[in-house]
């Protein structure tokens, strides 16, 4: 959502002032909620989500809770929990003394579950879920009644105590609602409210081995809380009678309203938790982390910024229709955010040698350069300059084609904020490779300057190679090679990008790169923007490629006139 009071208001916002203007608010205080389940990471589908919640609430000066929907010990960990808080942090958000979970209900959920039971409606049932397939039905075809679903009340009040003490295995017997099995919508054909489950609970341990489903838990939850406006995406929208006939039992006394908003799907990425479960568990990445993974933690680790990402948000707006959003949208919000505030640094990714030979050998001078030409703010450092210097490989030929204006024998180039210099020869290796190239240096064009006022078309960036660090250098590329993985082949494990990852392990930085930290952001110039890895340790420094200058998504719209 933009900050900005000039945009339309999209339709939940127009839900809500109408809600405030009729009176249809409790309190007259919005209430959402941002209720992810802790079974994974976040990722980047999920920042829409907390930024909708989070900033509808601040916009109508209400408040928005964080509610673990923890339903399934089977799949949530504390890791989970504990990475999820951390993410919505990051993003600049805070939900105060308002930290709720699903589990904190548990026991106003079974009181509800005995109630529904006591009034006839619900029971426990005995199919397998195969048979519970079989008898629910197609979307063309109503379901069949159980076998179960007379049974009498006190059998059911029997069994489902029984399944409480631990007395019948998992699979025997889920209690399910008594609802309509010939209903038009899946959804409502006698749901299933809870099953048997050994597993230890992150948070309430092994005090229960029945649990609620999440169809069941999620709107009674939201009912407790006081939640006025329950925004979720699409995919619930077939779920919404389910969730009106939940907060509508008798005794729930509040009564939420469910909105879907279309999902944030993004090209070259997978907003899938289990699909990204597999990658972490078959090694195919380092971990959830990893700043390939569109996993929160993945692009904070590889360098983006949470105010890049409210603005990717912001731009791609609410709506109520799917659709994919370009990868360069994303990338083209990250570089103008990273253009403000990245300081600027010379880094040799790909380093060869250049001798000044009538440079003094024993001379050493420092240069002072701008952090950030973008930033009035910013201050300047300083870069040591000497006889033998750094250079990209690729800024020399010995041959150079046509249009080649960087160095090669004979011709002059300016070294970025020090001196004039132009190549006289070169070494090479037994196989032919140039290891060195030799040059001078016009000393009367100090800063770029030359007395004569001549120029020249190459600039090559540089560092000191006596005054530099070596450093590793990961050069991130997106996980897939294809807009929409697995899509030719049915398999997204096809469309893996092998060069995803480049380690370049002999790279050379200026020397400010050793006061580098994880808060800061960086332009390795000429090369792209680049972020301080977590493995780095003292003597060992490492880099990742946040991503490269190129600004292709300025130059579509340019095409397309925008």
């Amino acid at each position: 959502m933009s900050e900005n009071t000039e945009r339309p208001l999209n339709f939940i916002e127009k839900i809500i002032e109408d809600d405030l203007a009729a009176g249809r608010v409790p309190g007259g205080e919005i209430v959402t909620r941002f209720p992810p389940e802790p079974n994974g990471y976040l990722h980047i589908g999920h920042i829409k989500s907390i930024c909708l919640n989070f900033q509808l609430a601040e916009k109508y000066h209400g408040r928005c809770h964080l509610r673990l929907d923890d339903t399934n010990p089977a799949k949530e960990e504390n890791e989970y929990i504990d990475a999820i808080k951390d993410d919505i942090h990051w993003l600049g958000f805070d939900w105060g003394k308002h930290e709720y979970y699903a589990s904190d209900y548990y026991d106003q959920l079974y009181e509800i579950a005995l109630r529904l039971i006591r009034e006839g409606k619900a029971y426990v049932d005995s199919l397998s879920p195969e048979q519970m397939k079989e008898y629910r039905g197609t979307l063309t075809e109503p379901g069949k009644e159980s076998p179960d679903r007379n049974r009498s009340i006190e059998e059911n009040l029997r069994l489902f105590q029984e399944m409480k003490d631990g007395k019948h295995p998992e699979g025997s017997y889920t209690l399910r609602a008594k609802i309509d099995m010939a209903s038009p919508n899946m959804n409502l054909r006698d749901p299933a409210l809870y099953r048997i489950k050994f597993a230890t609970h992150p948070r309430t341990g092994d005090k229960w081995c029945i649990y609620p489903m999440y169809d069941f838990t999620h709107p009674i939850s939201d009912a407790i809380e006081g939640i006025t406006h329950s925004i979720c995406t699409l995919e619930f929208e077939d779920h919404r009678p389910a969730y009106d006939w939940a907060t509508s039992i008798d005794g729930i006394e509040h009564t939420p309203h469910q909105y879907e908003f279309a999902r944030m799907n993004v090209s070259y990425l997978l907003m899938s938790k289990r699909k990204l479960l597999y990658l972490v568990n078959n090694k195919l990445v380092s971990g959830w982390d990893d700043p390939r993974m569109p996993t929160v933690a993945g692009i904070r680790r590889r360098g983006y910024s949470p105010e890049s990402m409210k603005d990717f948000v912001s731009r791609v707006g609410v709506a109520k229709v799917e659709g994919v959003v370009d990868y360069s949208l994303m990338e083209f919000c990250v570089r103008e955010d990273l253009n403000k505030r990245a300081k600027r640094l010379m880094a040799v990714l790909d380093p060869l040698e250049v001798v000044i030979d009538n440079y003094p050998e024993d001379k050493c001078e420092y240069f002072e350069v701008e952090d950030n030409p973008e930033d009035p703010n910013a201050g300047r450092h300083k870069i040591a300059f000497s006889r033998s210097i750094l250079i990209e490989r690729e800024d020399f030929m010995e041959t150079p084609v046509k249009g080649y204006h960087r160095l090669y024998i004979g011709n002059e180039v300016r070294l970025k904020g020090a001196y004039y210099i132009t190549a006289t020869s070169c070494e090479k290796d037994e196989d032919g490779k140039v290891v060195r190239v030799h040059a001078t240096y016009d000393p009367d064009s100090r800063g770029g300057q030359t007395a004569d006022g001549r120029k020249v078309k190459g600039t090559s960036h540089w560092v000191s190679k006596d005054h530099c660090l070596r450093v590793e250098v990961r050069q991130y590329d997106k996980l897939f090679k294809s807009p929409n993985p697995g899509e030719a082949t049915g398999n997204y494990l096809d469309d893996l990008n092998p060069d995803s990852l480049v380690i370049l392990n002999d790279a050379a930085l200026e020397e400010e790169a050793s006061r580098v930290t994880m808060d800061d952001y960086l332009q390795f110039i000429r090369n792209g923007y680049y972020h301080l890895d977590k493995d780095s340790k003292e003597g060992h420094l490492v880099f990742n490629r946040t991503c490269t200058l190129k600004d292709s998504w300025a130059k579509q719209k340019a095409k397309m006139g925008l």
